[in-house]
Order: C-alpha cells, then sequence, then structure tokens
C-alpha cells in the first residue's frame, strides 16, 4: 500500500514537474518573441525615419532647382519669359546620382522625382475680396460672380465664398485659423462639386494681388476686368499665349474700346508662384508644396518662402 502512495506521489511530482518546464518554456519563448518584434520594429521604424530624411533632403533638391530657374528668369529683360514655366518629368533619382562620378550611393534604388513651377498670379487671388480698410469691394465681388459663371458655377457661389471668407477674416465666424488654401474653402460649407468647378481659377496669397493676364486663363480674366465678356477673354487668352504682353499698355491695346483696366487688379508679372516636387516610391508618394514670392534686393533676384505643404498618398494617388 505504502508503495503504491510513493509511485503516485512520484508521479504527481514529475508531471508538476513537467507542467512547470512547459510554463517555463512557453514564458522564454514569448520574451524571445517579443524581443524580436520590437527589434524589427525598430529596425523598421529607424528605416522609415532615414527614408524620410533623405526623401525631405531630395525633394529640397527640386526646390533648389526651382529657385535656380526663377533666379535665371528675373535677370531677363521684358518681354516676360516663361523659361520659370518648367515641368521636370518623372525621372529615377538613381539616374542623377549616377551623373555624378564622384557619387557611391545605391543606384539600384526604384525612387521616381517629379516636379513643377506654376504661376500662382494666373489665378484670381480671392483676398481682393476684402479691402484694405476691412470691408467688401464690391467690384471684386462682381468680378468673382463673373468667374463663377464662366466656370460653370453659380454667381451664388460667389457670395456664399466672400460671406464666408470675410467672416472669417473677421473672425466673426468664430474660425480659429482663416483658410489658406482654395482646397479648405469646403470648411465654410461650400459644396465639394461646386468648388472644383472654380478650384482652377482660384487663388489664395497672403496679400491683394493681380492677376497675371499673360498666364490667366478667361475665367481669371473675367474676375479682374469690368465689362469684359466670355469671348473677347478668349480672344485675349489666345493672343496673349502666342505673344506675351510685355507692359500693361500692349494689353490694353487687346481690349475692346469701352473696356478700361485697373493695374492693382490685372497686371503682366508676377512675384508669387507654386511649386511642386513628388517623390514615388513602392507603394508611396511624397509630395511638397511651396508657395514662394520672388524679390529683388541689392544682392538680385531672391526667393522667400511663403507657405510649405506636405503630404503623403498612396503612389497613384493625387
Amino acid at each position: 500500500m505504502n508503495s503504491r502512495l510513493r509511485l503516485h506521489a512520484r508521479r504527481r511530482t514529475r508531471g508538476a514537474a513537467l507542467l512547470i518546464a512547459l510554463l517555463v518554456l512557453t514564458l522564454v519563448a514569448t520574451a524571445a518573441a517579443a524581443m524580436v518584434w520590437h527589434q524589427q520594429r525598430a529596425i523598421e521604424v529607424e528605416a522609415a525615419e532615414r527614408a524620410r530624411a533623405q526623401a525631405g533632403q531630395i525633394l529640397l533638391g527640386a526646390l533648389d532647382w526651382a529657385r535656380l530657374i526663377m533666379r535665371t528668369d528675373a535677370d531677363k529683360a521684358f518681354p516676360p519669359s516663361a523659361t520659370w514655366a518648367r515641368r521636370l518629368e518623372e525621372s529615377r533619382v538613381s539616374s542623377f546620382l549616377a551623373a555624378d562620378q564622384s557619387n557611391s550611393a545605391d543606384t539600384t534604388l526604384e525612387v521616381f522625382l517629379s516636379g513643377q513651377i506654376d504661376d500662382a498670379q494666373s489665378r484670381y487671388n480671392l483676398r481682393r475680396l476684402m479691402g484694405d480698410d476691412g470691408k467688401p469691394v464690391v467690384a471684386e465681388l462682381a468680378g468673382l460672380r463673373r468667374l463663377c459663371e464662366a466656370a460653370g458655377a453659380s454667381a451664388e457661389l460667389a457670395d456664399r465664398l466672400a460671406d464666408g471668407l470675410l467672416a472669417a477674416w473677421t473672425r466673426a465666424s468664430g474660425a480659429a485659423v482663416p483658410p489658406s488654401r482654395v482646397e479648405q474653402l469646403v470648411l465654410l460649407g461650400v459644396a465639394r462639386e461646386e468648388l472644383a468647378l472654380v478650384t482652377p481659377y482660384l487663388t489664395l496669397l497672403p496679400t491683394r494681388t493681380p492677376v497675371n493676364a499673360n498666364t490667366a486663363e478667361a475665367p481669371a480674366l473675367l474676375a479682374a476686368i469690368d465689362k469684359l465678356d466670355l469671348p473677347n477673354a478668349q480672344r485675349i487668352v489666345q493672343a496673349l499665349q502666342r505673344n506675351p504682353a510685355p507692359t500693361i499698355n500692349e494689353l490694353r491695346q487687346l481690349l475692346p474700346p469701352d473696356v478700361a483696366t485697373d493695374e492693382a487688379r490685372v497686371d503682366v508679372r508676377s512675384r508669387h508662384f507654386d511649386i511642386t516636387a513628388r517623390l514615388r516610391f513602392e507603394d508611396r508618394a511624397v509630395e511638397e508644396r511651396w508657395l514662394v514670392e520672388r524679390k529683388l534686393s541689392e544682392r538680385g533676384p531672391d526667393l522667400q518662402l511663403l507657405r510649405r505643404d506636405h503630404r503623403t498618398v498612396p503612389a497613384g494617388g493625387s
């Protein structure tokens, strides 16, 4: 009887030892897996941070490319050239690195860079809706109505845009930060479908700027020139695309006899430009947008950065 009890006790002891061993093994395996996961995660974070830093440097290189073009163009005499209106077609970054014989970087990376420079003053600046006295400008609102109708939207859209912006700028709406980009106008209650119709012809710049007739489309010209109708605006756009006007007087010669211009509202040159750079790699794309103002100083033309936007989108997104 005693031998049976001792045998049963030994079996229970061995079973408990085996269970404890399995528990210890499970804990060790779990801890090891956690350590491997944390190490892998740290490697991924470090790689992502390194890729982000490298992408930032490449995109800043695109900004330097735009600066060089803008400075070169500013040195040219009028009639205004369009050398700043450049598009950098999508190219593999390794092709730029390979051109540098002293660069030992890995040229097998599938990273692609593209960019573009646009005239920000080719579009109607909504900042003109409010005068220096803080009050709405009647003539500007009438011009915005003409723009909306020419773009296929309703004239009432102009009223809603004006009311929303004036309220935001005067803080009457309680908005913490007024819109700084046209895309943000949806925050004022404007439907995206309506806004999409007029977005190609609108901009929001820090100061009240004229429309550049040499680069504007017909709806923007209608907003900047009173008494101008759509057929004449289209005719003027076509004429200026063939031969840009070197002075405002050259532009006036293209207008109907009963139409006058205000140089505060329409001009033939620009100081504000939009620069876009896009870096595509794997299944993602990083995009930087800069709004710059070209100023002349004793050292020559210089670009002042006014706004910078950054976003990451799927490689096929826009």
